[in-house]
């Protein structure tokens, strides 16, 4: 699936993180006890795009998923980020 760049240049990911295919399962991110009433896609995007390539981020109330192209990136993101402080709430 291609998508269009937006007005920052920037390319968005999809907001597909519910693959079935069972070797994108382990490239998977969820993101609990995110304050998704200030935390959008992009700051969720911005904060995880350090790890690898993201293909895929959707945020939903209260949580978030964020796909990656390896499970070595979702590994070290977990590694990364386990207990952050995001809008005053512990990932």
């Amino acid at each position: 699936k291609l998508s269009a760049p937006t007005m920052t240049g920037k390319t968005q990911t999809s907001n597909v993180t519910n693959k079935n295919d069972p070797k994108s399962i382990n490239s998977r991110v969820f993101i609990g006890n995110l304050n998704t009433a200030i935390v959008k896609k992009g700051d969720i995007e911005a904060i995880f795009a350090k790890y690898g390539k993201i293909v895929g981020c959707s945020v939903h109330k209260g949580y978030a998923f964020v796909q990656y192209m390896s499970e070595r990136h979702a590994r070290a993101a977990v590694a990364g980020e386990n207990a952050r402080i995001i809008a005053g709430q512990p990932l």
